[in-house]
This record gives structure tokens, C-alpha cells and sequence, in this order.
């Protein structure tokens, strides 16, 4: 059956998803347009594919016992020089992403997995290019302001052609499968938007 790499994270809806990934393609960053604007709670991970129903029930589990909570993402930041990573910061749900994550990533889950940085919630903007395109996001994203009531978390597959694909959305509170955020390529919402 193989393997498959799944990833697990909260989608930045519309018109925020989609406003951000074309600022970081406008960076120059290649990944932009294969990696839907996100907030990771647990990074591309290495999986038989066998697992899959085994995986979708426990995080069918985890959302269960999730509440909607606030997000808020506000200004930017930095791994340089640790790793070549411009973001904007969650300033609001950091505890609740913290508490996901930790969950996802639970001993008695199928995902288990070490971290190779301690887990700091982010929006990343651009990565792994070049210094000079790298500074210009971190100082033109720099006022950056959205703000939305997170109400779910989804998982995702990344493809042979490295994009990353979504399987399914995990509503809060054992409400089932969600769509509520939609494709970032089709904003639905138009919430006052601060660039």
C-alpha cells in the first residue's frame, strides 16, 4: 500500500488565505502556491497509508474535544539564522494551537513524533529563499492584522507534485466534518482586511 506524508493544521480562512499566499509568492517563495496558508500543528510526516482510518479517527477524536476559540495573527517574525523562516505571529490562539498539537501528536495516537524545533505557532511567508526577498516580507507584512473564530483543523496530503491537498476538516466539538473555510482561490468572506 506505501506510504503517504500528511501534515495537520488550521486553515487562515478567506480573504486572509488567499491575500497571504500571494504576498508570499510575490516574495518569490516557489512553495506558495502548493501549500494553502496554514497554521501547522503537526509538520509533513511520513505515514503508511494503511493508517490512514486509524489517523482520521483520532483526530475525529481530538476535535471532539476541541471548543472554537480566537485567532489572531498580528506582525512578524523570525527563525533566522536557526532556519531561513519569515512569519506572521499568532498573538491570540497560541495555547489552544499548543494544546492541539500536543494532542495530534499524543503517546497513544498514530502520529507520534518528535519535534525538531520546540512548537512555536506561526504563519509562515516565506522560506528558504533568498536574504533580500526574505527581509522585504518580514518588514512589508510588518503591520500586518486578521482575526477570525477558529472552529476547526484539517488534514492534508501532500501529492507527487508537492502540493498539499486537503482530506478532511475536523470540526470543534464532535460537529463532524466541516466546510466552512473555503478554497483559497475563491474568497466568500469579506471581513475588513488590514494588509
Amino acid at each position: 500500500m506505501g506510504t503517504v506524508t500528511l501534515g495537520v493544521s488550521i486553515a487562515v480562512p478567506e480573504p486572509y488565505g488567499s491575500i497571504v499566499q500571494e504576498r508570499r509568492a510575490g516574495f518569490g517563495d516557489p512553495a506558495a502556491h502548493s501549500i494553502p496558508t496554514h497554521v501547522t500543528l503537526l509538520p509533513p510526516t511520513e505515514v503508511d497509508a494503511s493508517a490512514l482510518p486509524a489517523i482520521e479517527a483520532h483526530l475525529a477524536t481530538v476535535a471532539a474535544a476541541g471548543r472554537p476559540f480566537p485567532m489572531r495573527l498580528s506582525g512578524t517574525g523570525t527563525f533566522r539564522p536557526l532556519s531561513p523562516v519569515v512569519f506572521i505571529q499568532v498573538v491570540e490562539g497560541t495555547s489552544a494551537c499548543a494544546w492541539l498539537q500536543q494532542r495530534v501528536r499524543d503517546a497513544s495516537g498514530p502520529l507520534v513524533r518528535e519535534l525538531q524545533f520546540p512548537y512555536h505557532p506561526h504563519v509562515t511567508v516565506a522560506h528558504g529563499i533568498a536574504e533580500e526577498a526574505m527581509d522585504r516580507a518580514y518588514e512589508e507584512l510588518s503591520e500586518y492584522e486578521a482575526q477570525w473564530s477558529c472552529t476547526s483543523f484539517a488534514l492534508y496530503e501532500q501529492g507527487a507534485d508537492l502540493v498539499w491537498r486537503k482530506l478532511h476538516e475536523y470540526a470543534f466539538g464532535g460537529g463532524g466534518e466541516t466546510s466552512s473555510l473555503p478554497s483559497q482561490s475563491t474568497p466568500a468572506d469579506r471581513p475588513a482586511v488590514h494588509p
